[in-house]
């Protein structure tokens, strides 16, 4: 294993040398940014179409990615890989005291949420030891995107009570709430279009009705980010078998009135299930 990543670390130094590539060397910490971001949504595409050989060649786009930052990082002399392995490595022991001890007498959490609490517990007192300012909303990035960003946001709040129970009687609330929400869309689109400001409130309202929505995914335990993105894969998956239907007859789409394709539509709902569509 060492020798393997040792061999990954060799190369990724030959490539940036000033005998290596090009491209490589013109490489940057922003410049990789969008890469990184590609990388990670590729793992997550191989993830739903159950393709696990191909993750693991996702994967490792994924760890290039990791090395690439890394050996730019020991050129300016700011930390290496040794760094990198070195810090997880005491990150996992720190925040995992309950299978590492460490000499305290903290209760042993039995279950995976009094895990998820003593691991919040702990990440608050490094943010204090640190000297960093504390929020209970610390460490969820705001380039997340806005649907996942949401979902973990509720979730911080909830570790302290900011939440509905979670039992059929905080369930009706979370769905009054959506509806509620539902409303006041309704509102502020049937506002004259002379309304000063009208087209914010909408965004506002719209805005309102999905964050309230992302609240009730997390009550029904689904990821909105995966749901999302399965549901626009249906979506694809389905027009496309339209887009079959009619070349096999000598037309495109366009030829199509909306009813025709509306049958073809419910004639792919039948063919192709959800619970069959992922990638």
């Amino acid at each position: 294993m060492s020798q393997r990543f040792q061999k990954l670390t060799d190369l990724m130094a030959a490539l940036r040398a000033p005998n290596g590539c090009p491209w490589d060397r013109k490489q940057t910490h922003e410049s990789l940014k969008p890469y990184l971001l590609e990388e990670t949504y590729e793992v997550l595409e191989t993830i739903d179409q159950q393709d696990r050989r191909k993750l693991a060649e996702e994967l490792g786009d994924v760890l290039l990615q990791v090395l690439f930052h890394s050996q730019i990082a020991a050129e300016a002399g700011t930390f290496t890989i040794d760094d990198v392995l070195d810090q997880l490595a005491d990150k996992l022991v720190r925040r995992h005291p309950h299978v590492f001890p460490n000499g305290s007498n903290d209760p042993v959490p039995a279950n995976a949420d009094q895990v998820l609490a003593k691991w919040e517990d702990i990440k608050r007192a490094e943010r204090e030891a640190e000297g960093r300012p504390e929020s209970v909303l610390d460490g969820v990035p705001q380039t997340l995107p806005a649907l996942l960003r949401a979902y973990q946001i509720q979730a911080r709040a909830s570790r302290v009570g900011f939440d509905w129970g979670h039992d059929q009687a905080g369930f009706d609330q979370v769905l009054m709430k959506i509806e509620e929400e539902i409303r006041e869309l309704r509102i502020a689109l049937r506002q004259p279009s002379s309304v000063e400001g009208k087209q914010r409130e909408i965004e506002a309202e719209f805005g309102d009705v999905l964050f309230s929505l992302v609240n009730l995914s997390r009550f029904v335990k689904v990821n909105p980010e995966d749901a999302l993105r399965l549901a626009v894969n249906r979506f694809v998956t389905r027009f496309q078998y339209i887009e079959r239907q009619a070349a096999r007859e000598g037309r495109t789409v366009r030829d199509l009135s909306f009813d025709e394709m509306n049958r073809l539509w419910e004639d792919a709902k039948r063919e192709l299930p959800a619970s069959d569509v992922r990638g």
